[in-house]
């Protein structure tokens, strides 16, 4: 009997100090039964040389180059819309992480426990820090429903990145664009979207390593303090779904209070312009714009902690308030 069949995926832009690890753990799986998917968007460093020269070796491996450049979302969705009819998973491989080599076949089995399964996830090695603990031990299948109310109570977030988890390969040929290329933190939101209909495996070792130096796929945004308006924005648009009404209304109060608690730490330390943009992008796919005065009463409340607190955070705030008066003044002399 022929052992299920897996896509893997693996776009990439410019990528060439960490293309070769990464297509190398592809290559080295337990499971050797995947296609590999190699997509190029229009790199300029030597990485579809890398990519070209693996393909003429393993004829698993299959390279595409795009004609022209396309947004890392819309890479990956027009990457993905080329996985075998045949296959019945699929795993994303960024192109600068990595997969260890029993990655494969753990998320199939985890995958082969029920047909129900939708989504697999395992715990990742993001640089030096494993994440995903808290998974409820020894349980290797949750329902979907369950694993959502995990995160929304207790702040559990197995989801890591698309290096992180495997998808059923049905639910990715469904949708002609897999990922919501209008949202910012699409692969979470999808993530979140097959938990209201499926069921979800989680294999108790670390599969991926996810790497966090300055030219990784994350690093731009890594600054912005992502995770906190990631988690605003699954509080905003999924609570309702997964939990009971007065529930999910205390936990927009509780988040929206944290987050903009964060947004005020940032105004206090004047993060520069793109952060804003950043916030201001986001805030738009759940329908909202930044509440000024909302925030205004937060930087209030951090102000007065700050006055009442006499240790380096403080005075680290003083200074920036204050290399930001005078940088004004020398503007208008």
């Amino acid at each position: 009997m022929s052992s299920p069949l897996v896509s893997v995926v693996t776009p990439f832009h410019n990528t060439a100090p960490y293309l070769a690890q990464c297509i190398e753990s592809v290559l080295s799986q337990s499971h050797s039964d995947f296609e590999y998917i190699l997509v190029d968007n229009c790199s300029t460093d030597g990485s579809a040389e890398i990519a070209e020269s693996y393909a003429h070796r393993d004829s698993r491996i299959r390279f595409l180059r795009r004609s022209h450049l396309l947004s890392q979302v819309q890479n990956y969705n027009h990457a993905l819309r080329e996985i075998s009819p045949a296959s019945q998973y699929c795993k994303i491989v960024q192109a600068d992480d990595f997969i260890f080599p029993d990655c494969l076949r753990l998320m199939v089995k985890a995958f082969e426990q029920s047909a129900t399964i939708g989504l697999v996830s395992a715990y990742d090695l993001k640089g030096n820090l494993v994440r995903g603990s808290g998974f409820p031990s020894g349980a290797t299948v949750l329902s979907g429903r369950e694993v959502a109310r995990l995160y929304f109570r207790n702040h559990l977030f197995v989801f890591g990145s698309p290096t992180t988890v495997m998808y059923r390969s049905s639910l990715v040929r469904s949708e002609r664009d897999f990922y919501d290329e209008s949202l910012i933190h699409e692969d979470t939101e999808k993530c979140m979207q097959i938990l209201e209909k499926w069921d979800f495996g989680f294999v108790h070792q670390v599969l991926s390593f996810l790497r966090v130096d300055e030219a990784s796929i994350s690093a731009a945004a890594r600054t912005y303090e992502p995770i906190a308006l990631d988690r605003y924005i699954i509080v905003r648009r999924f609570a309702r779904v997964f939990l009971e009404d007065s529930e999910a209304s205390a936990l927009r109060d509780d988040t929206r209070q944290a987050y903009y608690s964060i947004l005020a730490k940032s105004a206090i330390r004047f993060r520069e312009a793109a952060f804003w943009q950043y916030h201001r992008d986001g805030l738009k796919t759940v329908g909202e714009t930044l509440d000024r005065p909302y925030l205004a009463m937060q930087v209030g409340r951090e102000l007065l902690r700050l006055a009442v607190n006499p240790g380096t955070t403080a005075v680290h705030s003083f200074r920036a308030l204050q290399h930001k008066l005078n940088g004004n003044r020398k503007a208008s002399n």
